[in-house]
């Protein structure tokens, strides 16, 4: 996904949408644009961001739209969750209780990687991020990220998992409590849509949030998102 600003063409074909509906969401400010020159722009950060907060409340059929959008047009049908994920990246328990120690930890979870080359840029970018809105969903899960890459501060992308032992406040709705968690980093946009879409088919699965929080370590619920995304890919 280019930083330059994208035509209402250019984000049809990135949002796998036909054109004369983006136009309609551009007329109706359902989604973020800019005018120049009589013509509708679209800032790559501004849309993306604004894809975040819509696919808690989109259908698998969107999802997977989205997916194939940031892939390019192409249907993908390999494993990126539990690709960007391993053994050693998740935690169950995660030793947290608070939405700050959460987000602390998880970070600590990550490095278990060797790909994170900044933590102090990483912790930063995530707590900067849920100061902007929370990133709780429903059923008590969350998926803190970063609003933008960080090229800079990893090596790869990567994916944490932590559970805690005690659901948290972080901020869900109706005062809701949160105690799973996927830290998503990424090096670049694409990457970035294409997990948490990826992600978020997997979490519209039946029975995969109880069966994370039946996991009874952090290489079982590794192997919980590896066999969910395998079966979600067949």
């Amino acid at each position: 996904m280019s930083q330059e600003m994208m035509t209402v063409d250019q984000l049809a074909r990135f949002l796998q949408r036909d054109a004369r509906e983006v136009q309609k969401w551009a007329n109706r400010a359902y989604l973020p644009a800019h005018k120049v020159s009589g013509e509708y722009r679209f800032h790559p950060a501004e849309i993306g961001h604004w894809l975040e907060t819509q696919m808690p409340a989109y259908t698998e059929n969107e999802l997977t739209r989205l997916e194939q959008g940031a892939a390019g047009g192409d249907t993908d049908q390999q494993p990126l969750v539990s690709t960007l994920m391993s053994e050693t990246t998740a935690a169950v328990p995660l030793p947290a209780g608070t939405k700050a120690s959460v987000l602390k930890e998880l970070v600590k979870v990550a490095e278990h990687s060797w790909q994170v080359y900044d933590t102090a840029a990483v912790l930063d970018a995530i707590r900067q991020r849920e100061e902007m809105g929370t990133t709780a969903l429903g059923s008590g899960v969350a998926i803190p990220h970063p609003r933008r890459p960080l090229p800079n501060a990893l090596g790869e992308s990567v994916i944490a998992f932590g559970r805690t032992v005690n659901a948290v406040p972080f901020g869900a709705a109706h005062g809701g409590l949160t105690d799973l968690f996927f830290l998503v980093c990424c090096r670049d946009d694409r990457t970035h849509l294409r997990a948490l879409a990826r992600l978020s088919r997997l979490l519209l699965r039946p029975g995969f949030v109880e069966e994370l929080r039946a996991a009874e370590s952090g290489p079982a619920a590794y192997q919980v998102v590896e066999a969910a995304e395998q079966n979600l890919l067949l």
